[in-house]
């Protein structure tokens, strides 16, 4: 069964009907119904009289694809798909050749990396871990940075600490073209992050007609200015971008404001603060997330404000062991999934296995939450996978397992982006965990809990366990 597209709510109305030239922008807090408004404006921009026409509704991945396509009857004029999806149509349409995407980006990078070690074996940069690399490097294409803006330091790079020294930033510019070389022997032209810029050079040139009037972003703060930017220039003179976005679910990569964004929005962007779907008690530990100090920076954050629904306090449930949590967890899931939607998220997917052998021989539905998600429903059960793959959905009730200081910040990141930062991204993390819940909120520890949460004696929570 699908889901039923909600009514926009008070000021939710006007966005849908916000001008239908040029540029728009809408910012707002978890819950406050930017996935509802997006479809709306896009069903409207394609139907309207007059101005209507054939429009794009983009958003990030796969599954969150499938849950906007469960909204309701698109209407023949509105086509969902992910951006990359529209970047190889445009791309094969404009350059009448199959476009191949290199799934063999982290290897080379590795072999590109490892050839510099050798070459440069005394120096400190070429030790660092390959996640560094691999995150610089989506930096870059995904800025459209080129050699000499990226080794002058022209851009800031929000997000990093201590900036590379220039002759560090040769080097990795170096390890990134050998990168280039690497896949171009292999038989790949463009990757994941590369197909925006290129998109994007051919708009730029391109004097045919645009197959889009109207372009629709959700979830926009996990785009790359690249990507915002093609589709700014796939849209007509008397076309529409409409840009909705969070920047405290931003989670991929580096953080950025809409305003590096290159859009125009002369009448100044629309703000949402109020939060529509989680409790009182839910809202006000996202908020004190929020409010903590690892999680402070330049972007664009919309302050919420509480909303006045009621519900239980957190859990903080104390368990003996890693093992007894993921237990605890399938079989707390297993209760609630009777007679509403549960998710059990994690930070990685390293126990997903295990996991869901323990859900498996269930009467209770179980689906596991990933890109390929083939349909999605209003029923009762239980969904389980990472927090990324969560991003855009909702629940009645969330679990969410291993929140101890062990695995919060993961290891991995801290020695990949250092201390600082890996908090920044953690925090992030568990702000989109948290703000899935609707009403009930469950969080397992073994040892000392994350201190990317509040303290775990503060009123935000109840406490079950030693």
């Amino acid at each position: 069964m699908g889901l039923s597209l909600p009514e926009p709510k008070g000021h939710q109305r006007d966005v849908v009907f916000l001008n239908e030239r040029g540029h728009c922008v809408v910012l707002g807090t978890a819950g406050s119904g930017k996935t509802t408004m997006a479809v709306h404006r896009a069903h409207y921009l394609a139907t309207a009289p007059g101005i209507g026409g054939r429009t794009l509704l983009v958003t990030f991945n796969k599954a969150l694809v499938t849950y906007l396509k469960s909204m309701g009857t698109a209407p023949p004029n509105l086509q969902i798909e992910t951006y990359h999806a529209f970047a190889r149509s445009y791309l094969e349409r404009r350059t009448g050749a199959m476009v191949r995407i290199c799934t063999l980006k982290r290897d080379l990078v590795e072999r590109a990396l490892e050839e510099a070690r050798e070459r440069l074996p005394g120096r400190a940069l070429v030790k660092r871990p390959l996640e560094f690399f691999l995150d610089e490097l989506h930096w870059v294409v995904g800025h459209g940075i080129d050699r000499q803006t990226y080794v002058e330091g022209r851009t800031r790079r929000v997000g990093r600490g201590r900036p590379l020294q220039r002759s560090d930033r040769e080097v990795v510019f170096a390890i990134y073209q050998r990168y280039e070389q690497l896949r171009a022997e292999a038989g790949y032209e463009y990757d994941f992050d590369n197909m925006a810029s290129s998109a994007l050079a051919l708009l730029r040139d391109d004097p045919t007609d645009r197959h889009y009037r109207h372009v629709i972003v959700d979830e926009g703060q996990d785009f790359t200015p690249e990507m915002i930017r093609s589709l700014a220039a796939a849209i007509p003179g008397d076309g529409s971008l409409t840009f909705f976005g969070d920047y405290a679910q931003q989670i991929y990569g580096s953080r950025m404001s809409w305003r590096s964004l290159g859009l125009h929005v002369p009448r100044g962007i629309v703000e949402f603060a109020h939060n529509y779907r989680n409790s009182r008690q839910i809202a006000q530990l996202a908020q004190s997330i929020s409010e903590m100090p690892h999680f402070k920076d330049e972007v664009d954050l919309v302050q919420p404000t509480r909303p006045a629904a009621d519900g239980p306090k957190p859990t903080i449930v104390q368990s003996p062991s890693t093992e007894r949590q993921l237990a605890e967890a399938a079989r707390t899931a297993l209760a609630l999934g009777i007679d509403r939607q549960v998710a059990i998220l994690m930070r990685t997917r390293e126990h997903e296995a295990e996991l869901k052998r323990l859900l498996a021989d269930s009467r209770v539905p179980v689906e596991r939450l990933h890109r390929n998600l083939p349909r999605w429903t209003d029923q009762p059960g239980v969904f389980y996978g990472t927090y990324p793959a969560a991003k855009g959905f909702e629940f009645d009730s969330v679990i969410l397992p291993f929140c101890d200081a062990s695995d919060l910040p993961k290891a991995s990141e801290v020695e990949a982006h250092g201390p600082e930062e890996a908090r920044a991204r953690g925090g992030r993390q568990l702000y989109v965990a948290v703000t899935r819940a609707r009403t009930e909120l469950v969080i397992l520890h073994s040892g000392k809990l994350t201190d990317l949460l509040p303290n775990e004696m503060s009123d935000l929570y109840v406490r079950v366990g030693p």
